[in-house]
């Protein structure tokens, strides 16, 4: 098999257009709420270190390897991984790598399309001034008012249904054009406009008299605190390790690795394209986002007397009361959630491809129909989410284990996911690589020699260290350590 090869699906038109894709398919709303409070609880500028070791020891080699798999296969992430497995005379059992990196994506996409829909859904609340009225309301009743309305949205079934409805559609459509003419020109549009808002974002928290108390929040390194939690409000300070699996876990979840993505935008990686120098910057864009957001967040939180809180809390019932009693906080608030939709448009469409490009390849159906079936799957499957926060919210399939009682249809997906198959994607990704195929052929696609040090190490890094590091995240989230 030769990279030479072109994929059935086209190309990117450059390698900007394919650090576009990849940006976007990591870049997320994770990146948006959960970077930046996860870095202030786990003692801010020690968590950003130990977040950066683990992006540039434990996640970029194996993003390397998973496009590396990507262009040499130059095919969907299963028929990638059959055509590499027989090449290397392997079992062709490896293909049901390709084929859990698909099904994370379908499974994923379903319910991150309903939480998209949230944001989707307050770009017009906010930019109608709804939450301006916060400004008239005496304080105890501020916060009511506010969680009033998300609970308004989430536990109406036919809400949510509509946004989510809405919201796939735009993904099939953007996939259905193809790679240059639908995920191409719609990254092309969708980052820029991203980061613009952004850095719009960004200059106004800096205006705010609390930019320097969000900078601190971030930023102070505090290793106490990173491995002593709540070592000040107890006497009792036992170390822990928990900062850094946290920190470990965000840097892998964060890079959308182990899904299927990365491998099928890697199979339309041009052959002259750097693949080391390509991750490089995909990574440093989706940590400059991370940061950036934090940096949105924090100083409009602390500049209205709020508390930050975590994920959904911050960002539906938290920010729309700071919005509301800002300047302008109709066209800010408006922008900051128009961002966030970005940021799940962008990795939506990343999430449907790999399915897509399989179906594709089956023969049987052209693009738009192999977009739409992929597309319709993932909207049945995301009516268990959409029903999770109202109708059935009480139905807790397996509540007869102690670790899964109280948890809905929704978290549980969420837990076989992110916590189950992408750790366990991005694991055999690192063994396939670096232990069974030819050490030969993954250098030549890495425009490397065997004898160079930067592939050594890289592949040092590939075969120990980062198997290590993603089974400690892997034995953490299921319960084995903690």
């Amino acid at each position: 098999m030769s990279s030479q090869n072109t994929s059935i699906h086209g190309e990117w038109s450059s390698r900007l257009a394919f650090i576009f894709a990849a940006t976007g398919s990591a870049v997320g709303l994770g990146n948006i709420w959960k970077f930046p409070y996860i870095t202030g609880e786990n003692g801010g500028g020690a968590f950003v270190i130990v977040y950066l070791i683990c992006v540039f020891m434990i996640c970029m080699p194996v993003m390397m390897a998973e496009i590396m798999l990507g262009r040499r296969g130059r095919h969907s992430p299963v028929n990638t991984m059959r055509a590499l497995a027989q090449e290397t005379g392997r079992s062709r059992g490896w293909q049901v790598l390709g084929w859990m990196g698909v099904l994370a994506g379908l499974l994923i996409l379903s319910y991150y399309s309903v939480i998209a829909g949230w944001a989707l859904a307050y770009i017009p609340r906010l930019a109608s001034g709804l939450f301006t009225t916060v400004n008239t309301l005496p304080p105890e009743e501020v916060n009511q008012f506010v969680s009033l309305k998300f609970s308004d949205l989430i536990t109406d079934p036919i809400q949510l249904l509509g946004w989510h409805s809405i919201f796939i559609i735009a993904t099939i459509l953007m996939v259905a054009g193809g790679v240059q003419k639908g995920l191409e020109r719609a990254v092309q549009v969708m980052m820029p406009a991203l980061f613009i808002v952004l850095l719009i974002l960004v200059f106004y928290a800096m205006t705010t008299d609390k930019f320097m108390t969000g900078l601190h929040f971030m930023f102070d390194v505090n290793f106490k605190q990173l491995f002593y939690p709540h070592c000040e409000t107890t006497t009792n300070c036992q170390f822990s390790g928990q900062g850094v699996l946290s920190a470990m876990g965000q840097a892998f979840f964060s890079l959308s690795l182990g899904m299927g993505s990365i491998m099928v935008y890697g199979a339309y990686l041009p052959r002259h394209a750097s693949i080391a120098q390509t991750t490089a910057v995909v990574v440093l864009a989706d940590t400059v986002v991370a940061i950036l957001a934090g940096l949105v967040i924090f100083p409009i939180v602390f500049s209205h007397g709020l508390a930050p809180a975590q994920g959904p809390g911050l960002v539906f019932n938290t920010l729309p009361i700071a919005f509301g009693q800002m300047p302008a906080g109709s066209l800010f608030g408006a922008l900051f959630f128009l961002l966030l939709t970005l940021a799940a448009a962008t990795s939506a469409i990343s999430l449907l491809e790999p399915a897509t490009a399989w179906l594709v390849e089956t023969g049987k159906f052209n693009r738009p129909w192999a977009a739409i079936t992929c597309g319709l799957v993932s909207w049945l499957i995301g009516l268990a989410t959409v029903f999770s926060f109202n109708i059935w919210r009480e139905v807790t399939p397996l509540a007869m284990f102690a670790k899964f009682e109280g948890k809905t249809l929704f978290d549980l997906l969420d837990f076989l996911t992110a916590n189950v198959m992408l750790p366990l994607g991005g694991f055999f990704i690192a063994i396939f690589v670096a232990w069974l195929m030819n050490n030969q052929k993954v250098a030549e696609e890495l425009d490397a020699a065997t004898q160079d040090r930067s592939y050594r190490f890289w592949r040092f890094l590939l075969r120990y260290v980062t198997p290590v590091g993603i089974g400690l995240v892997f034995l953490n989230v299921i319960g084995v350590i903690s």
